[in-house]
């Protein structure tokens, strides 16, 4: 369960707040996404949110900027197809840390094959308010095609809430990435946690 943070949904509160909540409702990793805060302030705050996740054992992800993942020691980093070439951000990562990658059609998850990615995130499975300069939905068949072309594991992204999560599995996908379910949800322990149970029904065999 990846939570992707997004500032504008927060509902007033804090994202510490908010990202305390989700952890504890069962968020297995955090991705930092601030397209807006300078280095600075991006630093400080991925910095502050790793010292939150580190007793959870959660992984921090920084969202495209290399320099800012560097800076704090995140575990991973998140890059999509106009960020740094993946070859690249691999040279100059440490060894450990993960590199994601959005793929958005079927050319950017072929050419993935290639490189040294740890997984693709299936950017967006469907339409999403929060992120509105991206590609064509994929849609459930979008998610069934790229599993039959990958052995990667697959995080969904986009518009995924709990009414649509089982199907997305289903289709293949590894990992549900979500952002306004739980940033925005009232209760976002409860959010989390909903969702937990979800992978865990998934699972079980």
């Amino acid at each position: 369960l990846y939570l992707v943070t997004d500032q504008a949904s927060l509902r007033g509160r804090t994202l510490t707040d908010v990202l305390l909540a989700a952890v504890q409702g069962g968020v297995s990793c955090v991705q930092l996404r601030e397209k807006t805060l300078g280095t600075h302030d991006f630093v400080a705050l991925a910095l502050a949110v790793k010292d939150l996740l580190a007793p959870f054992d959660v992984p921090l992800i920084i969202n495209d900027r290399l320099d800012v993942a560097l800076a704090c020691g995140a575990q991973g980093v998140h890059l999509g197809q106009s960020d740094m070439p993946v070859a690249l951000a691999r040279q100059r990562l440490p060894p450990g840390v993960f590199i994601g990658l959005s793929v958005e059609n079927l050319g950017d998850v072929a050419r993935a094959a290639g490189q040294a990615v740890d997984y693709l995130g299936i950017s967006p499975v469907y339409a999403t308010p929060t992120k509105t300069d991206t590609a064509t939905p994929w849609g459930l068949a979008g998610v069934r095609q790229v599993r039959a072309m990958t052995g990667l594991p697959l995080v969904a992204i986009g518009g995924i809430h709990p009414g649509n999560a089982t199907e997305l599995l289903q289709a293949g996908a590894d990992g549900l990435a979500v952002v306004s379910a739980i940033c925005s949800a009232a209760n976002p322990q409860a959010a989390a946690a909903a969702f937990q149970d979800i992978l865990r029904a998934h699972q079980t065999p």
